[in-house]
């Protein structure tokens, strides 16, 4: 995994599980265990995803199960009630479903899912073809790079770029996956500049910025 930004085509697996519309709500549950996941996507046809079915879309038939729900909850609730009378995972599903592109960065899928409350995504093509499942676990893949490709990544694409001059004078250190930048600059306004780059390499944990106008050296590097 080298160079940002990641794209969900990165870290996706390919060889996703998923179900028919006509898929019997006991399927569903024990293909969920079989494999560790908490939701799969549903097809139809030749592979275009139409919904997605999750454990929380099957929890109702269990939290309804000994309880007569009131009016209010009635009202509330209609959709949850209507799949605890789900047999189907056509009947389970919710639809439609939240997906995301393969070529998406993984800040765009962690976007997706934090605002939309999911822990996987489908992943199609243009036409909604299944292509493989994201999940928040491979979003933090790249938190196991290497300190040594993190320090290679920022003085490339950072340092290098940033101050081509100067860039002899400045070095990076990472450490846990926290980055520390240290030396003399010609302009401090692009301090905090580097401070933030450094930050959006994908895998850095922290920045630590210690880039210090030429004006202030007192001692040689």
């Amino acid at each position: 995994m080298h160079g940002s930004p990641h794209t969900v085509r990165d870290v996706m697996t390919r060889a996703a599980v998923a179900v028919g519309r006509d898929a019997p709500f006991k399927d569903v549950v024990a293909l969920m265990d079989e494999w560790k996941v908490s939701a799969l996507p549903v097809l139809e046809g030749e592979g275009r995803v139409i919904g997605v079915v999750s454990e929380a879309d099957l929890l109702p038939k269990e939290e309804f199960r000994d309880s007569d729900p009131d009016r209010f909850t009635q009202r509330d609730r209609l959709a949850d009630l209507a799949k605890a009378g789900g047999l189907t995972a056509e009947e389970l599903m919710s639809t439609p479903a939240v997906t995301v592109h393969a070529d998406a960065t993984l800040a765009e899928a962690a976007r997706i899912m934090a605002r939309r409350g999911v822990k996987r995504l489908p992943v199609v093509d243009g036409v909604g073809m299944l292509e493989g499942v994201v999940s928040r676990a491979d979003l933090l893949k790249v938190f196991l790079r290497e300190d040594e490709e993190l320090a290679e990544e920022v003085c490339r694409e950072v340092v290098d770029r940033l101050f081509p001059i100067s860039a002899d004078h400045i070095r990076v250190e990472v450490s846990e996956g926290v980055v520390t930048l240290t030396g003399w600059i010609d302009s401090p306004a692009l301090a905090p500049v580097a401070e933030r780059l450094a930050g959006a390499v994908e895998g850095v944990v922290g920045v630590r910025c210690h880039l210090s106008p030429v004006s202030v050296r007192s001692d040689p590097l």
